[in-house]
């Protein structure tokens, strides 16, 4: 069985799969990694590791456990099933290389677009050739309430909530700017690369994917598990050379 840690830039996600089946996920503390680590190696034969860290956590700890056949440590060197054509491949994150390798791997011969809305919303666009182009990188949700909140005087910091579009009141509107702005966004982006690129499939992953899913206009699929998943494509695509 394979064991993917994906280390954001405040909690840490641990997955197991066995092949390309998802068995188990689980959020923690970076402080907790190592613990919880040790944990699943009770209960489960955990071969072959990968870990993709986006932040400065020390990893060292995870490479110096026992019991693993093979653990990879994701950067723009490792082995890829897909052709890294950015102009900067060792300024791409290791965030966006799994998007990428998730996008090849699930949807091969197709051009994919994958919207990851995180920390920050992302787009990333692989062609029909297995081939990474590049994309976009945008503020995601919650950095743009606090931007709001942090360079102004007197808006509030608020959460996501539903909106209408026109706001009533301070926080009404600042709902209806926010996410209507981001919705407006990834739909025009979207239809952007609709026009350029026939028989588009577009996928949606990250925090804010349940969020936003049901309020775009346009037809995506949404897979909160596909970074994940490309993660293990790319553990999988290394084992298998």
């Amino acid at each position: 069985m394979n064991l993917i840690i994906d280390i954001g830039n405040s909690k840490v996600k641990l997955a197991i799969f066995k092949e390309n089946n998802l068995l188990i996920k689980i959020t923690c503390e970076p402080k907790d990694l190592v613990e919880n680590i040790k944990k699943l190696q009770k209960e489960y034969f955990l071969a072959n590791c990968i870990i993709s860290s986006v932040s400065d956590l020390d990893t060292s700890k995870v490479l110096n456990l026992e019991n693993f056949t093979k653990i990879i440590l994701l950067d723009h060197k490792s082995k890829v099933p897909f052709v890294n054509k950015y102009k900067s491949p060792n300024t791409l994150g290791v965030d966006r290389i799994a998007l990428a390798s998730a996008a090849v791997t699930k949807y091969p011969n197709q051009h994919v677009l994958a919207i990851d809305a995180g920390t920050c919303v992302t787009y990333d666009f692989i062609d029909s050739d297995k081939k990474y182009l590049g994309g976009a990188i945008s503020p995601g949700i919650a950095m743009r309430y606090r931007s709001l909140h942090e360079y102004t005087a007197n808006l509030p910091l608020l959460e996501p909530n539903e909106f209408k579009l026109i706001g009533k009141d301070t926080n009404s509107s600042i709902h209806s700017g926010v996410l209507n702005g981001l919705i407006k966004e990834i739909d025009g982006i979207i239809d952007q690369y609709k026009t350029n690129y026939t028989n588009l499939t577009v996928v949606l992953t990250g925090g804010g994917t349940i969020f936003l899913a049901k309020k775009l206009k346009s037809t995506i699929f949404a897979n909160p598990n596909f970074l994940l998943e490309g993660l293990n494509s790319i553990l999988i695509h290394n084992l298998d050379e």
